[in-house]
């Protein structure tokens, strides 16, 4: 993210040192290859743009134009690489690998020598490129040209005034450099807004985006898209990313401009709205005050600002839906009995403050509208009844009771003769993870799932390493509860290595017994020449007799190794 980043802030020397730095440790080969090759060609490449140097500051002298710097322009190794990869092309196709920079004073001498230079060379058809009228989105501004030198081979001339050359190698900040000096070089600097949008934007989008993952995913795609210039109604420039539609250039304009666009005609013709706009479109937005957002603008709106700002009305205009609906959702969830104390309840406001909401019924709103799950406010609250307890245990305990009893902070008493062996999910649905199967006594971790309950995992099983956090509940087991007089027990599957002789599974079996352990499933793998396999699935109580059996079967001499089957590292 770093090069494009720096490419975006305008700052030339530090994009071009980070791809070389890159590019010498990721390709290496290839790296070495484009040294060689600059090297080799090094002597003949100089005097060809001494040649046209000579000419050009000759010609410039008796136009009258004061060159500030003319001088030969190095090619970055990762820019010739790269090009070379995108146009299919060898090194010696490559044409601005011979450059020359032009620096004079003023705009106006930009333009002149531009006709000194195709005057003096034969430019080549479509390598022209004014980024002084069409600035890039980095506010980078110079004259691209591609001619044939005196050789009959290609040269690149860049011309540009001293500003934009510091402005091109050191960033859009060194504009206040020239600001503060006063060094302007007869260069006026106007539209002071226009040239930080982008920088304007990140910090806009810093704020409108609650997720630190969505926020550099959006910084990274706007850093990656290509851009399409287009022109408003007055002929000022919108830069917009490649696919972008007149919804997007209306957000651009104005948020109240976006929300209330009834049509928009490009190059004086009706368009529709999802129709992409291209380079030179003049872009002109009708707007209509009845006119309202839809929702099917998210479906063709590309920048993040548009996007943005359509959730944002739907939010704000359908409010009352939202909170009705949100409220609907959670006293579905935890019972009407004490709904409306539980909304104004110390730890309700806790929750929607770990939320990043101001208030709770933001926080209803949102729950309401789809931006937070259900699940993930109720595991919250829950979380928050817990902290209450331990800082005002009357209050919180008396909230606790009174709205739901599933929410009881402590695990219920055996008065039915059954507790919930897992604490922190009483109230709840929940299933142990079949890929660890986790037994009391071993450390665990519960996982909020889409439309199955909390999936209760052994802490290290494989399958929770990528389980963001808010997805995750701290549990713990209760004590082992009794079913009329029988222990709970838990599946276990096991594989034992063994030689293969006559018996030895019934003395393994014999074994499990012993420990009052019952076999649900067994399964004897053997091969010729080599031990057997024996799969089994046994019902434990805890992780304390399943080590006893472990230790019990480990004895017999005829076993090699024996493991328990799960995602976990033993």
């Amino acid at each position: 993210i770093f090069a494009p980043l720096a490419n975006r802030l305008g700052i030339g020397r530090f994009k071009w040192e980070l791809e070389d730095l890159a590019f010498k440790y990721l390709e290496t080969d290839a790296y070495r290859q484009m040294q060689e090759l600059v090297a080799e060609r090094r002597s003949d490449r100089e005097e060809r743009l001494t040649q046209v140097i000579a000419q050009l500051r000759s010609r410039l002298e008796k136009a009258g134009i004061r060159c500030l710097e003319i001088n030969g322009r190095p090619k970055h190794l990762y820019g010739i690489y790269r090009k070379m990869e995108r146009q299919h092309k060898g090194f010696d196709e490559i044409y601005d690998i011979a450059a020359v920079r032009l620096i004079v004073d003023t705009n106006e001498e930009c333009y002149r020598a531009l006709a000194i230079v195709h005057d003096a060379f034969r430019p080549i058809p479509g390598r022209f490129k004014d980024y002084i009228g069409l600035p890039k989105p980095n506010r980078y501004q110079s004259l691209h040209t591609g001619v044939i030198g005196l050789t009959g081979r290609p040269v690149e001339v860049q011309i540009r005034t001293l500003e934009m050359h510091h402005i091109a190698e050191y960033g859009i900040a060194a504009h206040w450099k020239y600001k503060e000096t006063g060094n302007s070089n007869h260069t006026q600097i106007t539209a002071e807004d226009e040239k930080f949008t982008w920088l304007r934007q990140l910090v806009e989008w810093q704020h409108d985006f609650r997720d630190a993952q969505e926020y550099m995913d959006t910084v990274k795609g706007n850093l990656f898209d290509e851009d399409v210039y287009v022109f408003t109604p007055k002929g000022d420039v919108i830069d917009l990313s490649r696919g972008a539609t007149p919804i997007d250039f209306a957000y651009r304009i104005h948020t109240e401009v976006g929300n209330h666009c009834a049509g928009v005609r490009v190059n004086g013709q009706w368009r529709v709205l999802d129709n992409p706009l291209h380079n030179g479109d003049i872009v002109e937005i009708i707007t209509n005050k009845n006119s309202r957002p839809s929702l099917d603008w998210l479906n063709f709106a590309v920048t993040p600002g548009a996007q943005y700002r359509i959730r944002q009305w739907f939010k704000r205009f359908h409010r009352e839906e939202n909170v009705a609906r949100g409220r609907e959702l959670l006293e579905k969830e935890l019972g009407k009995k004490g709904f409306e104390s539980l909304l104004k309840s110390e730890p309700m406001k806790a929750v929607a403050e770990r939320f990043n909401y101001h208030n709770v019924e933001d926080l209803i709103a949102a729950l309401g509208y789809g931006e937070v799950t259900l699940n993930l406010v109720v595991n919250r609250l829950r979380e928050a009844l817990r902290v209450g307890l331990e800082d005002e245990p009357q209050e919180s305990e008396l909230i606790a009771k009174e709205f739901v009893p599933s929410c009881s902070p402590y695990p219920q008493s055996p008065i039915s003769g059954k507790t919930n062996p897992i604490a922190g999910v009483e109230g709840l649905m929940y299933r142990l993870a079949g890929c660890c199967d986790p037994l009391p006594g071993e450390a665990i971790i519960g996982v909020v799932t889409q439309g199955r309950g909390i999936s209760i995992h052994r802490q290290g099983c494989s399958n929770v390493e990528n389980v963001p956090g808010e997805r995750l509940v701290p549990v713990s087991w209760n004590s082992t509860s009794q079913d009329k007089g029988r222990p709970q027990t838990y599946p276990v599957t096991l594989q034992i290595e063994v030689l293969d002789r006559v018996g030895v599974f019934k003395d393994i079996l014999s074994r499990l017994s012993d420990q009052h352990i019952n076999v649900c499933h067994a399964q004897v793998k053997t091969q010729e020449g080599k031990p057997a396999l024996i799969d089994l699935s046994i019902d434990i109580r805890d992780r304390q007799q399943l080590e006893r059996s472990f230790a019990q079967i480990k004895k017999m001499s005829d076993v090699l190794n024996i493991r328990r089957v799960s995602q976990v590292d033993e």
